[in-house]
């Protein structure tokens, strides 16, 4: 005999383990209900077993009538509330209250452990479920208590099979009409071979939606070589054990009801935790229970990887832990920028425990410390509110541990905001109603004050932090991330990680960069002033460029493009089933507004069914009026993801809006007019990469960034982001010296404005000191303010993160940032960063689009380090690059004005007249008279490009040849020399 290799192979191989190893029983067809899509015979025998005082009020050995009404009163409840629940909660029929499963027995509770003991785990293969088609046959059954709860289909790569044929055939021959694949009838299908698991929640022929079910290889898609056996045998040697089974059904998997408030309807979802997510929350509890609250960790798992429901299982079961018999946390606080994330933990954790008794959303001050004091366990609270909601809170809860989870962690988190917190939960923090800083009981002094707010700044010890990012910055790193020694250096790496790699390769979510077009922008300005200011022309050409993007011309035209290419190659194509949706990114509210009636006047002119709506807080001075998106789109702005959804919708116009943290899976396509960078980028663009059924692909044009940046901003998140070394704190005392010189204050000042800020002294106490330093500062030379007001800057920055991770506190360094924070505002911004003078002297003079050629953004594969905090010399901002406004303007359309005239018979005559010009140039005259002849040629140059850029206005096609065909430009460049050196040494000579 040889190895059976063929599918049944790897069918016994399984069930053998799962019975041998595992404990469970197996079960044959003769013990199936095809009726009832149950296993009869152990579903019986389990409730005879532990409940006989039930089953006999039931009488349903003496009739088969009763036990017909049993059983349809059994599966009745598992079609209306799921098998997870009726597993979990048990069913009533009268007069009986039967208890389906015993859950995970509590540690020292002999009790439960026995009655756990007594449930039936089986395995049936080859299951003949159909009673319409009887040869039909499944691969693998697994029972509970003889209810279905897992379907298995499997596939093997020695018969030319693998994962997606088992998928085909969920899809393909298995019936959703069929008892055992009714939706809710089993918790999940599985579909595996020996190197890949997909799991699906409900079968819906084509329609149906599978995802991976993979532990991950290097940072990407699969699995990693297994030397102990087959690659996905941790699915049956590890998923499928009895504890871990039970500890999924009793606190990931679930159906979670949506209603929709328009039309009433409620759509129900089934849950069931993929491996990454499984992975995480079992690792973070385990740390937490071994080693207690003080612990801080970071999850790096990728946009649209599920991080929502992460967090909800997490804090629901951060809830219930406990380590000998006593609970480690008293209250779980979740801190968002997403103000749907509370109703969506809700969601996720309703099935599992009394959402009313457990769960509370603060607004202000007094909902947290109510909420606290009744003892509510899960605090949801948006960053943005946090620093005001602390301000009613004393030092009531100082006794208690916190475990803090951060959604979305980033600079917010680990600023004031965290600070405040750390204080305030650790007792260290008594804030009056009108103080809303550093406000302390009267009796203590100063220096006390100094070292409880340093104190406070710290990470506390009576709390954990549980922070969630895609796009780990290297404060958030530093802050969170797990340290390691590599090469005598201290580094920082998230605590746990699902790559964007990753969810990219197992198709969880799309490769935004696939299909990414960029649209140049060329254009012509003029001068319409007489004097020629000079400007820093490094800032200017950024001024120049925002004001013509910002002309109605160019957004009307930028518009066209938009609304053309959506109808022709979104909406024209079916993409999403017909039912995608765009964004479009604007660089304030104003363009906002003005692409959102540019659009709508665009949509009804072509006589579109689709409209547009726009997104922006606040309100708007537009042309007079004011506007907010409500507004404007004429319904209230909480309702706009709802109504997004809905026809006639289709295009969503965002200013700072909706580009964290929006989960929409019908957006398909977006158009981006706003230069994005960095975590910026990244966040915004995956808005698109969620994915769903008949979702394949996403697209994105964009205006206003290169391909080349676009990479470089999601090339550090693309794998595992670590930080390469820890900020130095000695950089600050470097910054000190530079504020120090030019003596703006003095240490009299310093400790004066802290004594009087922190004993509650008037507001008419504080200024005399502040505005005298203030004026000093004012006397100072142009690059002197700079220089100082950036080292002051980026001391308080870098001093706010560093006091929360530093072993030792320094009272100066904290005094020092006090009196700056108050003296910063008072310091007036620094001359020549004013360019209203500017846009004032120039205008539009023509405007073109070109789009170019469709990229496929690919990423490195690997790691990446990011620097640390990086602290500066305290210089400021660089020195200007001061320049005339003509050169200015000739440099920027140099760069976007080459427009395509057409006019070849005109190159001719502009190479005849071009000598004339350039002898002209007084800098090229006085070289070639007073020099040798190549210092001349030096300046020539320079005559050259100048009359180029002036016969541009005529003929763009002749500076274009110069400027990009190198063998032109040399013609060009020699002739034109001799031609114009000997021409003025002629004329110098005869002088």
């Amino acid at each position: 005999m040889t190895t059976n290799i063929k599918e049944e192979g790897l069918e016994t191989l399984i069930i053998k383990y799962l019975v041998e190893k595992n404990g469970y029983e197996q079960g044959t067809n003769d013990d199936y209900n095809r009726d009832y899509a149950i296993d009869e015979t152990r579903l019986f025998l389990f409730l005879k077993k532990t409940q006989p005082q039930q089953m006999k009020k039931l009488q349903i050995e003496e009739s088969a009538l009763k036990r017909e009404q049993f059983l349809s009163r059994l599966i009745g409840e598992i079609t209306k509330r799921g098998v997870i629940d009726v597993l979990r909660n048990g069913i009533k029929i009268y007069p009986a209250n039967l208890v389906m499963l015993y859950l995970t027995p509590s540690e020292k509770n002999p009790k439960a452990q026995e009655l756990f003991n007594q449930n039936i785990f089986s395995v049936t293969r080859q299951l003949m479920y159909s009673n319409d088609h009887t040869r039909l046959a499944l691969d693998l059954c697994i029972f509970i208590n003889g209810l279905p709860v897992i379907t298995m289909e499997l596939k093997n790569q020695f018969t030319g099979q693998n994962v997606e044929n088992a998928v085909n055939q969920y899809k393909v021959d298995r019936d959703a009409r069929e008892h055992l694949f009714n939706f809710k009838r089993c918790m999940v299908h599985f579909a595996v071979d020996d190197n890949q698991v997909k799991f699906c929640t409900k079968i819906e022929g084509n329609a149906s939606w599978f995802l991976p079910f993979n532990k991950g290889y290097k940072d990407g898609a699969g699995n990693p070589p297994n030397t102990k056996g087959i690659k996905t045998d941790y699915l049956w040697k590890e998923i499928l054990t009895k504890l871990e089974l039970l500890n999924i059904i009793e606190n990931y998997a679930q159906v979670v009801k949506e209603k929709n408030l328009e039309t009433g309807k409620t759509k129900e979802t089934q849950i069931f935790p993929r491996f990454h997510q499984l992975s995480v929350v079992k690792m973070l509890l385990e740390d937490a229970k071994l080693n207690g609250p003080g612990q801080r960790y970071l999850i790096q798992h990728s946009a649209g990887s599920g991080k929502s429901n992460s967090i909800a299982w997490l804090a629901y079961q951060l809830v219930g832990l406990e380590r000998a018999g006593q609970k480690i946390f008293d209250s779980v606080i979740v801190v968002t920028d997403r103000v749907n994330l509370d109703s969506q933990i809700k969601n996720t954790i309703k099935n599992f425990m009394q959402v009313n008794n457990t769960m509370g959303h603060a607004d202000h001050s007094s909902d947290l410390r109510k909420l606290l004091f009744e003892g509510k366990r899960i605090i949801i609270t948006t960053v943005q509110k946090f620093p005001f909601i602390l301000d009613g809170i004393g030092d009531e809860f100082k006794n208690r541990n916190f475990a803090i989870i951060i959604d979305e962690a980033h600079s917010s988190t680990t600023g004031k905001v965290s600070a405040k917190m750390n204080m305030v939960l650790s007792g260290k923090m008594k804030v009056s109603e009108d103080k809303a800083s550093y406000g302390e009981p009267e009796e203590v002094d100063v220096e006390d004050k100094i070292n409880q707010i340093i104190e406070g700044r710290k990470m506390l010890k009576n709390a954990s932090y549980f922070a969630f990012t895609a796009t780990p910055k290297n404060k958030t790193l530093e802050m969170f991330g797990t340290p390691y020694v590599d090469e005598d250096i201290t580094k920082h790496r998230p605590f746990h990680v699902y790559t964007m790699k990753q969810a990219i390769q197992e198709k969880f979510i799309l490769d935004v960069l696939e299909n990414y077009t960029t649209i140049d922008s060329y254009y012509k300005i003029a001068k319409k002033v007489k004097d020629n200011p000079e400007f820093d022309a490094d800032r200017a050409q950024k001024k120049l460029r925002a004001f013509v993007e910002c002309q109605e011309v160019a957004i009307r035209r930028k518009a066209v493009i938009m609304v053309d290419h959506f109808h022709d190659h979104v909406a024209g194509k079916g993409k999403i089933v017909g039912k995608a949706r765009a964004m479009v990114i604007t660089s304030g509210i104003e363009r906002a507004i003005d692409y959102y009636y540019a659009f709508n006047d665009l949509l009804k002119v072509r006589k579109s069914p689709y409209k547009a709506l726009v997104a922006f807080s606040g309100t708007k001075d537009y042309h007079g009026k004011k506007l907010d998106e409500s507004t404007i789109n004429g319904f209230p702005g909480r309702d706009l993801p709802r109504v997004f959804k809905e026809d006639p919708y289709r295009f969503l116009i965002v200013a700072d809006k909706y580009q964290t943290g929006y989960d929409e899976p019908l957006l398909h396509t977006m158009y981006v007019d706003k230069t994005l960078g960095g975590v910026k980028a990244v966040q915004t663009l995956s808005r698109l990469n969620r994915s769903c059924p008949g979702k394949y692909d996403s697209f994105i044009l964009d205006f206003a960034n290169s391909t080349e940046e676009i990479k470089d901003s999601f090339e550090p998140y693309f794998r595992t982001t670590k930080l390469s070394s820890e900020t130095d704190p000695n950089k600050l005392y470097d910054l000190i010296q530079v504020m120090e010189k030019f003596e703006v204050y003095n240490d009299f000042n310093v400790n004066t404005i802290v004594e009087l800020f922190l004993n509650n002294a008037d507001r008419d106490k504080l200024d005399p000191i502040l505005d005298y330093c203030a004026d000093i500062y004012s006397s100072l030379e142009e690059f002197s303010k700079i220089e100082f007001k950036g080292a002051a800057k980026n001391f308080v920055r870098t001093y706010g993160f560093l006091a929360s991770i530093l072993p030792y506190g320094d009272g100066d360094w904290e005094k020092l940032s006090i009196f700056l924070n108050l003296l910063i505002p008072k310091l007036p911004s620094p001359q020549g960063e004013d360019f209203a003078g500017l846009l004032d002297s120039i205008d539009l003079d023509s405007y073109r689009l070109e789009i170019q050629k469709t990229t496929d953004i690919k990423l490195e594969d690997e790691d990446t380090e990011i620097p640390p905090v990086p602290i500066g010399n305290g210089k400021g901002l660089p020195d200007p690059n001061m320049d005339t406004l003509d050169h200015i303007i000739n440099e920027f359309n140099d760069l976007f004005g080459n427009i395509d005239w057409k006019y070849s018979d005109r190159i001719r005559e502009d190479l005849k007249r071009m000598p004339e010009h350039i002898i002209k140039d007084e800098k090229y005259r006085n070289a070639v008279q007073n020099s040798d002849k190549q210092n001349a040629h030096l300046e020539y140059e320079s005559a050259l490009v100048n009359v180029l850029f002036n016969f541009m206005a005529d003929n763009i096609e002749l500076y274009k040849q110069f400027n990009d065909n190198s063998e032109f430009k040399k013609w060009l460049s020699d002739e034109m020399f001799e031609v114009t050196y000997r021409k003025l040494k002629d004329s110098s000579n005869i002088i």
